[in-house]
């Protein structure tokens, strides 16, 4: 009698892409990027989350900061944005989660100009990241993914729609 084995393997692949706009109008494109997905992230937002573990995470708000990509072993997004060098930091709700397939999950979130999540023309933008339930104002929750992209300037009157992509083969 003859075994085999079945070896299933999985990949995970994000990606996210940035727009500015002012008046309805894109004036600025990051592209597609590559995700990097912490530690933290596999643990607790994908193993821990398929076995309903205590302590799973799921995705509930984006962050865009000037800092750089975050360390594979990050909690937070390096530079985070904060208004008028409050402690209080703007994080934009994650608008709609959908699978585009049946293997990937598309997430959408919109920095909104009157949200004063910049408080002045000029200020500059380079990397994004994604966390879990934490509130728009709190420095708290803890860093699925994240990562750079070429820096952009902003005014005060613009806003920020990020789209991320999570596929799974």
């Amino acid at each position: 009698m003859s075994k085999s084995t079945t070896q299933d393997s999985m990949k995970i692949h994000g990606m996210f892409r940035v727009h500015i706009e002012e008046d309805g109008k894109i004036v600025g494109d990051s592209g597609w990027h590559e995700n990097q997905i912490t530690t933290y992230g596999f643990n607790n937002f994908i193993v821990s989350s398929l076995g309903s573990i205590a302590g799973s995470a799921y995705i509930g708000w984006a962050a865009l900061g000037t800092g750089t990509a975050p360390a594979t072993n990050a909690q937070y997004l390096p530079g985070e944005n904060y208004t008028n060098g409050s402690s209080s930091v703007v994080r934009a709700s994650v608008a709609a989660a959908t699978s585009s397939t049946s293997k990937a999950l598309a997430l959408t979130a919109t920095f909104n100009s009157t949200n004063s999540f910049v408080t002045s023309t000029g200020a500059n933008i380079s990397n994004i990241g994604l966390y879990n339930i934490s509130g728009p104002t709190t420095a708290a929750g803890s860093l699925f993914a994240g990562n750079t992209y070429t820096s952009s300037a902003l005014a005060s009157n613009q806003n920020v729609n990020i789209t991320y992509s999570v596929s799974f083969s």
